[in-house]
């Protein structure tokens, strides 16, 4: 396992670190927070970033896509993270392209496939019911009516929701809630009768929804994978996206961590450079450390994604929590480096305080992680 990026992985990184500072940069996030935006994201860098095949970099060429590699999303959304560009890009080049490419049927895969390659499309995952992440604890209803299903339940915190043309919904059709079985995955399309969405208004000012599920019918050639075979499969599509947010939360450190050296080395006190003290020399070698022990983390679990490795399960809960733990770290440090000046919304380094207390809640914080970790190593 290569924990160095290829040429074409460095290529497009190069890319996407050029894009994020010419096209997005931090000014651009204020900007859309700031006027209250009704997606929170820019349609037309949306378009831009479409133009470029972000979307499709896991998609097939037969549909449009360039089957790049989950390393190659990796960097894009990691360089993305460092001037906090908002984008649909991991709700639906991630977690939507993944889950339909890899567990759509045929007439599923060439309906949207190839919309979300065109930009024609936005999805959102739909997993979680309550503040603590646990797919087993599902209790969404999906009965059996005539040829299809009804729907009835609620989703919370979903990533991308308020702006999502495509839902991808877990529901449990058999069992109890705390069962990990009995649980099946449905395509629903945001037009369809019964659905409530309320955006949600977070910290890190990004785009959330909650759902409300009243009586929606959906025909059962909605089905993503086999019916009741959900639970692994969210699994499996959750374990992809927990990869690709850990490699923006590494993006996001390591932003915060750079802007908090370059105030270390200006702002002056005593008539010394505050960078010339020696604890916040120990603090920032600590940040430097945990950085680069969360690079190889991610790198690994990215790695691990492409050669579907059978350690997957296991490194993308490890690179969760260690990104979880390294952004909580960096971002605490940030604020408390520059000071009193670090909790004004004029500087931008409280941006990043912002989006860490939320990303490390996405598909699981650090205690779910480690236990979940402990767990598949046999302890």
């Amino acid at each position: 396992m290569k924990l160095v990026l290829t040429e074409e992985e460095q290529f497009l990184q190069d890319t996407a670190k050029n894009f994020a500072a010419e096209r997005s940069p931090i000014s651009h996030f204020r900007n859309l927070r700031d006027t209250n935006d009704p997606i929170l994201w820019d349609k037309d860098i949306w378009s831009e970033m479409v133009k470029l095949g972000w979307p499709g970099i896991l998609i097939p060429e037969e549909y449009g896509g360039s089957n790049f590699s989950l390393t190659g999303m990796g960097v894009i959304l990691q360089e993305c993270a460092k001037t906090l560009t908002p984008s649909p890009l991991f709700a639906t080049g991630v977690l939507g392209a993944y889950a339909i490419n890899t567990y759509g049927n045929d007439e599923q895969k060439n309906n949207f496939l190839p919309r979300i390659v065109n930009g024609e499309i936005t999805t959102a995952l739909a997993i979680d019911e309550s503040s603590h992440h646990n797919p087993a604890e599902t209790d969404l209803s999906a009965k059996k009516d005539k040829n299809g299903f009804i729907i009835n339940g609620k989703k919370i915190f979903v990533v991308d929701g308020a702006s999502a043309d495509l839902l991808i919904v877990l529901t449990r059709t058999s069992g109890e809630k705390g069962d990990l079985t009995g649980l099946t995955l449905f395509l629903i399309d945001i037009s369809s009768s019964g659905l409530d969405i309320v955006k949600l208004d977070m910290a890190d000012s990004r785009n959330y929804a909650n759902i409300s599920f009243n009586d929606v019918k959906i025909d059962a050639s909605y089905i993503l994978g086999d019916i009741e075979a959900g639970g692994e499969i969210a699994e499996d599509i959750l374990d992809i996206g927990r990869i690709a947010i850990a490699s923006e939360m590494l993006g996001n450190a390591e932003s915060a961590f750079e802007t908090t050296i370059d105030y270390l080395k200006q702002r002056k006190q005593f008539g010394v450079l505050i960078g010339s003290f020696q604890a916040l020399q120990h603090r920032a070698a600590e940040m430097f450390c945990e950085l680069e022990l969360t690079k190889s983390s991610v790198m690994a679990a990215l790695r691990a994604a492409d050669e579907k490795s059978n350690e997957l399960q296991r490194l993308s809960s490890l690179a969760k929590t260690v990104a979880g733990e390294t952004l909580h770290l960096v971002s605490n440090e940030a604020i408390q480096m520059h000071g009193g000046i670090g909790v004004t919304d004029e500087y931008d380094i409280g941006f990043f305080l912002k989006r860490a207390r939320v990303a490390e809640q996405i598909f699981g914080n650090s205690k779910y992680h480690t236990e979940r970790y402990a767990n598949l190593s046999g302890f």
